[in-house]
């Protein structure tokens, strides 16, 4: 195995489909996150797709036969980057590893997701019903793809399958396995189920990731001292504030939203994602007058003037941002003309989901919704 990624004591940003692009990630970084993992790509989607590397910027794209892009990230996050893959089937799995194995540093496979488009193809959580076909998948990946292999799964109905799951798992080879608190069938609202974690870890001999219910600061070293686990997944505290990693504290919600859009700017993420992060950042403040003038933004110029970052929009036309190495991350002409990308060249989930807020606002009195005042400060978490 020519990489090498040490999965113990580590605070990691977990797969957040449509949250954790390249932006997120970078910020995860930055805020001193020592893992990230991408956002989960299905193995054929990602095998059909195209390597395109910027020579000016350093961007690295994975785009597919319409120019949209699948998958973006930058050789500064490549030591520190998992990438996750949704599959169903060993030879599929290590395909898709290999188209992007030089770009990345470890290879998971999601285990856990209960959506229906996953259970449906065989994948996420329904690979915990298939114990033999799980192993397959990752005994290839293991000794063909020359990366660390691991993989996130959910918790199953008993304590005693998922000791045998995880001590199965870990025969394969793996270097880790990432445990979500919770079985196939609970959702977010059902609470976390710590205590199975202190047996999967007494029973197991490799890095064990706990992830589920960490909302602040105060539960990494709650959850460590009660479950000896080996590192923490951080999924929805990140997603509303990515600063939960900083080890001085959360910073205000404003101020890293607007880091984020910079940041987004930068590396040339699609505006309508950036759009939907934010969104998802607001989430509990979905009354506040800035909230629902995002709902009707339509390119990076008009989120730029919700947070008062216009003469960044500008500066950012003239003068292309710097990456770590000192590389310009975008053009900007890149930069413009993609704020004003038409819809028709969104991601088709990206598109959906606007739309589906667009049309719940519309619905209402938008006059009496401009009327709210802005009041108070964010939350951190």
């Amino acid at each position: 195995m020519s990489t090498i990624v040490d999965y113990r004591n580590k605070l990691i940003l977990a797969p957040m489909v449509r949250i954790g692009t390249l932006p997120i990630r970078l910020l995860a970084l930055e805020y001193s996150a020592d893992l990230v993992y991408s956002p989960e790509m299905v193995d054929k989607k990602i095998i059909a797709s195209e390597r395109r590397y910027d020579e000016e910027t350093g961007l690295i794209s994975y785009v597919d036969n319409k120019d949209s892009v699948n998958f973006k990230t930058h050789s500064i996050e490549k030591s520190k980057l998992i990438f996750q893959i949704g599959t169903a089937d060993p030879d599929l799995a290590l395909q898709a590893a290999l188209k992007v194995k030089n770009d990345v540093s470890g290879i998971d496979i999601n285990c856990g997701c209960p959506k229906r488009f996953s259970i449906q193809g065989g994948m996420g959580a329904a690979l915990l019903t298939e114990p033999e076909k799980l192993k397959a998948i990752l005994t290839n990946l293991v000794q063909n793809c020359g990366l660390p292999v691991t993989c996130k799964i959910r918790m199953l109905d008993t304590r005693e399958k998922t000791i045998e799951l995880c001590k199965m798992i870990e025969s394969t080879g793996v270097s880790a396995i990432t445990v979500h608190c919770r079985t196939r069938d609970e959702r977010p609202k059902n609470p976390g189920h710590w205590d199975i974690f202190k047996d999967i870890v007494e029973n197991t001999s490799i890095p064990i990731i706990a992830n589920g219910d960490v909302f602040q600061r105060s539960d990494i070293d709650k959850l460590k001292e009660i479950s000896n686990v080996s590192s923490i997944m951080i999924a929805r505290a990140a997603q509303i504030n990515v600063s939960i990693f900083r080890k001085e504290g959360i910073l205000p919600l404003e101020e890293v939203v607007t880091s984020y859009i910079k940041k987004s700017m930068e590396v040339d993420n699609n505006w309508a994602n950036t759009k939907y992060t934010l969104m998802q950042m607001h989430a509990d403040h979905s009354k506040e007058l800035k909230h629902m003038k995002l709902t009707y933004a339509k390119s990076y110029e008009e989120i730029c003037k919700i947070y008062h970052l216009e003469s960044y929009f500008q500066k950012a036309k003239l003068t292309p941002p710097k990456s770590r190495n000192g590389n310009p991350l975008v053009t900007c002409k890149d930069s413009y003309e993609n704020s004003k990308t038409d819809k028709k060249n969104l991601d088709k989930d990206d598109v959906s989901l606007i739309n589906h807020v667009n049309l719940k606002i519309d619905q209402e009195n938008l006059t009496q919704k401009l009327s709210i005042q802005h009041t108070g400060s964010p939350q951190n978490i």
